[in-house]
């Protein structure tokens, strides 16, 4: 073959190539696009049970991390932590010198039927919020209808009932409110709203948990969207959090949004990481939660033992507790930083498995039953009601809820039940608000088909998925 042929041959595979190269690259985009803005569609029943699974999972992991809730605060009195060999072992106190009266061992915590769930901190304000949603049939609360429902549903530390902590204790008032949510409530009694609730000059406890444990159901209440769901979770979170605290109960809420879309699972595994690696854009560049967020992932890629959370838990408090890196000033265990931190280490380490991952967080230290009840409720979500059930060994496990253990005035939906409502309840009404926050906030529909109830949600551009079909 003559040279020069040779050489127009060689350019006119090179230059073909270069053409199919930019052809597929082109077709995938546009594919990619019309993948991205096509609607999801979303069964309703079993979206029905997934939350059911939210509500049984948070309560597992939030009466099983109350064992250890502030038992290991990295103080010296309080150290070592604990670790996989004390599962199984007698709890020791909280810092505060007193154990919980449920439990005298280190274990997981279950309630069996016929007996109701215990309202709490780490779910009880959540009820609220979506009972409010429900009350005023409405996609969000105005800061005049957050102000009312606490004032009406929490007690005061004046009119709060007694209450007795342990079976030969004192009885003592207790309305179940603590740091950032205490000063908020005393905050709106004078006539303040949110967000002034949460400014710095107003709460000096605005950098606390709180916010965390109040406003993940929001993400579940806007399916796929996270763009609505931390709308609707503005104010909410904005009641007893801002800075730092802020973004991480946005990373939370997202977290949630984006558990509806395909991607949260795959071989019926949740996938965390991807879900918390989607999450992490919505923290704000180069804070404080985002560094943190860095560091935990990349401690745990980095070990080759991924049973040895320990170790990436107890990098957590040389880094930020004893060395305060990345800009984090440490003042307290109730802190959002600590626990975000301390969170991140049993979701990754739990590798989507509930069991494990509340085995983790309980053990963590720190405010150990908060970040144990976000991600029991997150992936009880995932995988769903019986799955938790399954999961947990507990055919017999209830699925009643006491309200009234902590807060005040709502409707008895569960007559001549112990416990005033159930998850089955519960995730009812929720699906009535969220039909309400798909027509009129996403612009979405409502459809039936074979007698089966569908969300179609349009998706919106910040998001991070493929369209696809959940059932």
């Amino acid at each position: 073959m003559p040279k020069q042929t040779a050489v127009q041959n060689s350019l006119f595979f090179i230059t073909s190539m270069v053409i199919i190269w930019l052809i597929t690259l082109t077709s995938n985009a546009q594919a990619s696009n019309t993948q991205h803005n096509e609607p999801i569609k979303i069964s309703k029943a079993s979206y029905l049970d997934k939350l059911r699974g939210f509500w049984l999972g948070q309560n597992i992991a939030n009466w099983t991390g109350l064992i250890t809730e502030m038992d290991k605060v990295g103080t010296q009195e309080t150290l070592p932590f604990y670790t996989d060999d004390d599962w199984g072992t007698a709890d020791l106190p909280a810092m505060w010198g007193e154990t919980v009266p449920h439990a005298d061992t280190i274990d997981f915590y279950f309630e069996s039927k016929g007996t109701p769930w215990g309202a709490d901190d780490d779910t009880d304000v959540e009820y609220m919020y979506a009972h409010l949603h429900h009350q005023h049939k409405t996609t969000k609360l105005t800061a005049q209808q957050i102000r009312d429902g606490w004032l009406k549903h929490t007690y005061s530390e004046e009119d709060a009932p007694l209450f007795k902590k342990f079976p030969n204790a004192t009885p003592s008032r207790e309305n179940f409110l603590w740091v950032s949510n205490q000063r908020a409530r005393d905050l709106m009694e004078r006539g303040a709203l949110p967000p002034a609730t949460s400014k710095p000059e107003n709460n000096p406890y605005h950098m606390m948990i709180d916010a965390q444990l109040t406003t993940e159901l929001f993400g579940l209440l806007a399916p796929t969207r996270v763009d609505i769901a931390l709308d609707i979770a503005e104010l909410p979170i904005r009641t007893t959090a801002s800075g730092d605290a802020a973004w991480i109960a946005q990373f939370y809420v997202a977290m949630h949004a984006l558990a509806s879309l395909p991607e949260a699972t795959q071989d019926n595994m949740p996938q965390v990481e991807w879900l918390a690696e989607q999450a992490s854009h919505y923290l704000t560049a180069d804070s404080t939660p985002a560094k943190m967020y860095q560091f935990v992932k990349s401690h745990y890629h980095n070990n080759a033992d991924k049973n040895d959370w320990e170790s990436t838990r107890d990098a957590v408090y040389q880094r930020y507790q004893i060395d305060q890196r990345d800009g984090y000033n440490y003042q307290q265990p109730f802190d959002a930083g600590i626990n975000f931190a301390a969170s991140l280490v049993s979701l990754f380490y739990g590798q989507g498995d509930i069991v494990r991952t509340i085995k983790i967080g309980t053990l963590s230290g720190w405010d150990s039953d908060n970040p144990t009840a976000t991600w029991g409720g997150l992936l009880g979500f995932i995988i769903g009601h019986q799955a938790v059930v399954e999961a947990f060994e507990q055919p017999n496990v209830s699925d009643t809820y006491w309200i009234h253990r902590t807060r005040r005035a709502f409707p008895d939906n569960k007559p001549g039940v112990i416990g005033e409502d159930s998850f089955s309840n519960m995730g009812q009404r929720e699906i009535g608000t969220i039909d309400r926050i798909v027509v009129e906030k996403m612009g979405g529909s409502l459809d039936k088909r074979h007698n089966h109830w569908y969300w179609v949600i349009p998706q919106g551009t910040s998001n991070v998925h493929s369209a696809s079909t959940t059932d």
